[in-house]
């Protein structure tokens, strides 16, 4: 008997069991004032889209509160969970989240900018093939340069790739791609 082998699979296939999310790409309903899209496409090394990734975001609501234990603050669970297109695209409909205190000061917290207080951000876990555990990255907001230049976590990322983290504004909102690999692979955290 001859074939050809197929290609391995580290990750998946993903099952449908408790993979969708009901609100699925929806932070916040459709028509919630001051609602945004956040919109990207996920990138491998080569370049490629990738049509099979999962993008959750998880963040503070607008005054800076996180849900604790999945207990929703006020109705807010601030998660929402994107699974990308064909050509690799993935989005959240959300509002911009408050600055937040720091919810782990890294070592050197004190001395760092802003005293830890963390400038608007999502949290953000990419599952895609080819990954043994999900990418952990954050976005911010590049229009938001006061809070940014405040925030200790991003303070400790290297100068030239901090823009790796920054969503630039778009028609609808923001844009966030996410490069797994290669030239201009986003900064991913080791958590």
């Amino acid at each position: 008997m001859t074939g050809v082998a197929t290609p391995s699979q580290t990750v998946g296939p993903f099952f449908g069991i408790g993979l969708p999310w009901e609100r699925g790409p929806f932070v916040v309903a459709d028509g919630t004032e001051g609602a945004f899209w956040i919109r990207g496409t996920v990138f491998d090394g080569a370049g490629a889209p990738v049509p099979d990734a999962v993008v959750e975001t998880w963040q503070a609501d607008p005054a800076g509160r996180y849900p604790r234990a999945g207990a929703p603050i006020d109705g807010w669970s601030g998660f929402g969970r994107a699974c990308t297109d064909e050509a690799g695209g993935w989005g959240v409909l959300t509002v911009m989240p408050g600055t937040s205190a720091a919810l782990a000061a890294p070592a050197g917290a004190a001395d760092a900018p802003g005293g830890g207080r963390e400038a608007p951000h999502l949290a953000v876990a990419v599952f895609a093939r080819g990954l043994l555990k999900h990418a952990v990255t954050r976005i911010y907001f590049a229009d938001r340069t006061a809070d940014n230049g405040r925030d200790p976590v991003l303070a400790r990322v290297p100068a030239a790739r901090r823009d790796t983290l920054l969503a630039t504004p778009a028609q609808d909102g923001y844009r966030f791609d996410i490069h797994l690999q290669g030239p201009g692979e986003t900064v991913f955290f080791a958590v």
